[in-house]
């Protein structure tokens, strides 16, 4: 089966998710992005773990082709998450969140325990300040070439979890998400957030960059602490996007931990 995209709607919001494909009776794995995102972030990941899983890939809010929608709230995100797995009536199912996905997925499980049997959390912590004041970047380019330049004097770079969201549109080159409406969802996320960690009863496999940006490795370790489901990975030399810089390695420890958790699924 080749991959497909897919909709739904929540509170008039339309939502849109990618299906890899793969082997129908293959258990599901369900994966969030992160901010500036999209589902297609997930297809080298689903294309390694075929046949064996099958992965289904949420475009959040705001970001793919998902519509943006008012709400930006914690819950909002929570809920989007949690209608999909109803949608597919897919229940509880292997849980991936990466980054802002991956705030979304630990407190999606502690939450609703009943839809994730298993969870793992992609280089994200649990305590999140005041946002930093950041520059906004332009809305569109006239060229790829304008915009690659602009690309190489970003801290970024050419990270392939932005260019999965970049399009063309009528008046130039630009993405698929939008610097200003994620403002507040960011304000949103402040705060500390532990005691959802703590609260989740499922197994959870907590992979982190070495050189990871997002969060700390003390912070790392205090979750680990804090929850003693919590098996951690950490992968050496490596930044914020594991799943990215050392796919085979990342494919490898999921594998093995999806194999020792995975239970009978009803699957379509």
């Amino acid at each position: 089966m080749a991959s497909r995209r897919a909709y739904f709607t929540r509170d008039g919001v339309r939502l849109s998710y990618v299906d890899f494909g793969g082997n129908d009776d293959a258990p599901l794995l369900i994966a969030l992005h992160g901010r500036s995102g999209s589902a297609r972030n997930f297809a080298p990941l689903a294309q390694k773990l075929r046949p064996d899983w099958r992965v289904i890939a949420l475009d959040q809010r705001g970001h793919g082709w998902s519509d943006h929608g008012e709400d930006r709230s914690r819950e909002a995100f929570i809920a989007d998450a949690a209608v999909l797995i109803r949608y597919l009536n897919r229940g509880p199912v292997m849980l991936l969140g990466h980054s802002l996905g991956g705030v979304n997925a630990y407190q999606l499980a502690a939450r609703h325990p009943d839809l994730v049997r298993a969870l793992i959390i992609e280089d994200i912590g649990c305590r999140f300040g005041e946002p930093a004041p950041e520059e906004s970047w332009p809305l569109r380019w006239d060229t790829l070439d304008q915009f690659l330049a602009f690309m190489q004097t970003t801290p970024i770079g050419m990270d392939r979890l932005l260019l999965d969201s970049l399009v063309e549109y009528e008046d130039g080159w630009g993405f698929r998400f939008s610097d200003e409406w994620y403002k507040p969802v960011r304000a949103a996320l402040t705060g500390d957030w532990s005691d959802d960690w703590a609260a989740i009863r499922c197994p959870i496999l907590l992979l982190h960059g070495s050189k990871s940006w997002a969060v700390t490795r003390e912070e790392i370790d205090r979750m680990v602490a804090l929850n003693p489901r919590t098996e951690l990975t950490v992968f050496k030399e490596c930044g914020h996007t594991p799943h990215d810089e050392q796919p085979d390695a990342f494919a490898t420890r999921l594998k093995a931990f999806l194999l020792r958790h995975a239970g009978p699924q009803e699957i379509a």
